[in-house]
């Protein structure tokens, strides 16, 4: 969950109640983001990186379609990036970090959100909210890092059926990948070949119509569409969403 304007979109939408939310987006304009309710609750994530860990089992790639869960009513897309680690190391250094990375590639973490919502509630999850099967579609190809001069300057935009839906960028990481590395190897071994998503994209000027994902902005998907994340200089993502069999 490394991009600070989803952490406080998202708070906004799961934990008020809406006239609540919007009064507190004003508030944000008047007075500044540190004035706002959604500031102070979230505190926490401005203390490390949050992080959960994903069933590696449901990953399917570009191309690949995409079954609706029979328990949600409101399955959403997310648009993210998301790097793999190319060798192992324990209590990694954020200024060693860089040299475990391994590539760079698109993340579209797929999210049952009105199950993650009363999850969430009882303080523990997301469980069923992301583990589903085809719930981490990664592609369309691991970039190496000597093709990305700077990973923090790539403009990032979904598409749904052609019409573009999303904009974000890259440097709206709050938190980055190497200060994830230096948090999550702390007394813990990582591998090569592991997995690290940044988080939805969502950066403040995306403004409200052009959110990272559906939750944001109270929009699902159905059966039918096509999704197509693209970041600069990885590539396009995509996946068709199907009805469940």
């Amino acid at each position: 969950m490394g991009f600070e304007q989803h952490a406080i979109n998202c708070l906004r939408r799961l934990s008020m109640p809406r006239w609540r939310g919007v009064l507190d987006e004003w508030m944000e304009s008047a007075l500044g983001r540190k004035a706002t309710l959604a500031y102070r609750v979230n505190r926490a994530w401005y203390e490390r990186p949050l992080y959960y860990k994903g069933n590696r089992r449901s990953v399917v790639g570009d191309g690949a379609a995409v079954a609706i869960p029979s328990f949600t009513k409101r399955l959403d897309w997310e648009l993210e990036w998301g790097i793999f680690l190319c060798k192992a190391g324990r209590d990694i250094p954020a200024a060693k970090a860089r040299e475990h990375i391994g590539g760079y590639v698109i993340f579209n973490d797929f999210s049952a959100r009105d199950i993650q919502a009363k999850e969430m509630a009882g303080r523990l999850g997301p469980a069923k909210g992301k583990d589903f099967d085809g719930g981490n579609a990664i592609g369309p190809a691991l970039v190496t890092p000597d093709e990305i001069p700077d990973p923090y300057n790539l403009a990032m935009r979904a598409r749904i059926n052609s019409e573009e839906v999303s904009y974000g960028h890259t440097r709206g990481m709050r938190w980055s990948f190497e200060e994830m590395i230096a948090y999550v190897s702390r007394g813990e071994t990582l591998f090569p070949g592991e997995f690290f998503g940044s988080g939805t994209g969502t950066i403040p000027e995306s403004g409200k119509n052009r959110r990272c994902c559906g939750l944001e902005m109270g929009r699902y998907l159905k059966a039918g569409d096509k999704v197509e994340l693209h970041v600069e200089r990885i590539g396009t993502l995509t996946n068709l969403i199907v009805a469940q069999q």
